[in-house]
């Protein structure tokens, strides 16, 4: 079993603050598909779980797995592994930004626009259900945001992190980042988020704001 709960964090929110989103076959779970495209299983799953899985994605589906340690069996389909770091931020420096605004379900639209844009990851039209969502805008138009995904007991993940790139090379990104980290530590749990593995230029900021290299991870999309 995992012996830290980011170790399999997908299957630990779901499984404890996020239970209440979670929709569940057996030990399968998953975030409503117009939320998070995000399914877990228990650290190394047998046989029974992926039969789970398989009828919890449903026929013709495309989920998308944290690493379950083993490869998956006759049946799946692996179409990617995306290589990730999981970093966590304890002993960063987080900052309030008196020009970052809440946003809310009027928001959805213009943050979908964004992430399209942008393409920072998964977002989706309920992902803003998962946690705060803060934003900057120039002139009235959303130019950058970031948000709150994963959250586990004593945890919070930062994502959904970008900018307009008609506005990058201005810090907001960052801005956001430590925003959103500052309400993270304000209710005493710790930011924590993902990059690309081959992400350098992201993998530096981070370092350099503070965060620190916990976990070598990945996420498998299949096809069952």
């Amino acid at each position: 079993m995992p012996s830290h709960p980011l170790d399999n964090a997908i299957h630990s929110a779901l499984t404890g603050a996020q239970a209440h989103l979670a929709r569940r076959r057996g030990n399968a779970l998953r975030y409503p598909a117009d939320m998070s495209p995000f399914m877990a299983l228990p650290a190394r799953p047998d046989v029974t779980d992926w039969a789970d899985a398989a009828a919890l994605a449903g026929e013709g589906a495309t989920v998308t797995l944290g690493d379950p340690g083993v490869e998956p069996p006759d049946g799946w389909e692996v179409l990617r592994r995306i290589p990730l770091l999981q970093f966590t931020g304890e002993g960063i420096a987080a900052a309030a930004d008196e020009k970052a605004v809440l946003l809310g379900r009027d928001d959805v639209p213009e943050m979908l626009a964004l992430a399209e844009a942008t393409k920072p990851g998964p977002f989706l039209p309920r992902t803003i259900e998962m946690g705060a969502y803060l934003g900057i805008r120039h002139e009235g138009r959303l130019v950058a945001m970031a948000g709150e995904r994963m959250h586990i007991a004593g945890w919070r993940e930062i994502s959904a992190v970008c900018t307009d790139p008609q506005r990058r090379g201005k810090g907001l990104g960052t801005r956001l980042l430590l925003a959103v980290a500052a309400g993270i530590k304000e209710r005493g749990e710790t930011p924590f988020l993902h990059v690309l593995a081959s992400n350098t230029s992201a993998i530096g900021l981070y370092e350099s704001l503070g965060f620190r290299l916990r976990l070598r991870t990945a996420l498998l999309v299949l096809a069952p």
